[in-house]
């Protein structure tokens, strides 16, 4: 069982890495966790580690991941201190992706992912297969596995905070949460940007516009091609 400020660290970072692509600082972490130094966020870190529960990327500034989250039970419940949002309320909650300005630092370490194409974020078109165009990404945005980037087109995901001409920084999987945005290929022809859902028997591709509506189609219709974790945006 986690002690009381170790599970409130836990879901601090959970959420913080969903609303910003990014772990939080150490003095982000201690101001949220009302502690008076570092170290004490230092301890917390480590016995969240040495217990399974997130570990540290190498050679990476703030790059805390997640891997496990405890079971709210009523056990875990008595030791969980009111003020704090619930494991499963945080995992149900809608999040905005990260957005950071596409000139960054040189500073920064920098990574160059394939810009596929357009997608639309309105009416699904056909994705581009297009490894020619490269886009450079902060490092510290991008989680483990492979990646690309996309254009969005359209306006159906704005209530997500994804605009027309966004590109959007989409992490490579087949299977994905409900609620997650994803792209989603269509009948292997077309692909669309969409939260994800499922209900009796049927895939739901939901916009985040009321002008939309959402798509319920047969799962076998539906292959998922990655996951949004992020977004570039041009000012």
């Amino acid at each position: 069982m986690l002690t009381r400020k170790q599970y409130e660290l836990l879901v601090y970072i959970d959420n913080y890495l969903r609303d910003h692509g990014i772990s939080p600082s150490f003095d982000e972490m201690k101001e949220a966790l009302n502690l008076k130094s570092k170290s004490g966020i230092h301890r917390l870190i480590t016995g969240l580690e040495e217990r399974g529960f997130i570990r540290r990327l190498a050679h990476r500034a703030r790059a805390l991941e997640v891997l496990r989250l405890p079971d709210n039970n009523d056990d875990d419940a008595a030791e969980t201190p009111a003020n704090v949002t619930s494991i499963a309320t945080a995992r149900k909650a809608a999040h905005r992706p990260a957005t950071v300005p596409s000139a960054f630092s040189d500073s920064g370490e920098s990574v160059s992912l394939p810009l596929f194409g357009r997608i639309a974020a309105g009416t699904p078109i056909e994705a581009l297969r297009d490894q020619t165009t490269m886009v450079q990404v902060p490092a510290a945005l991008l989680g483990t596995g492979d990646h690309y980037a996309l254009e969005v087109s359209g306006d159906s995901m704005i209530d997500a905070g994804i605009l027309d001409g966004d590109t959007v920084l989409i992490q490579r999987c087949e299977q994905a949460n409900d609620g997650t945005i994803v792209v989603a290929l269509v009948d292997d022809a077309e692909a669309t940007l969409k939260r994800l859902k499922r209900g009796r028997g049927e895939v739901l591709l939901e916009p985040a516009n009321a002008r939309y509506e959402t798509r319920a189609l047969s799962p076998d219709r539906v292959r998922i091609q990655g996951r949004l974790i992020g977004l570039l945006r041009q000012y």
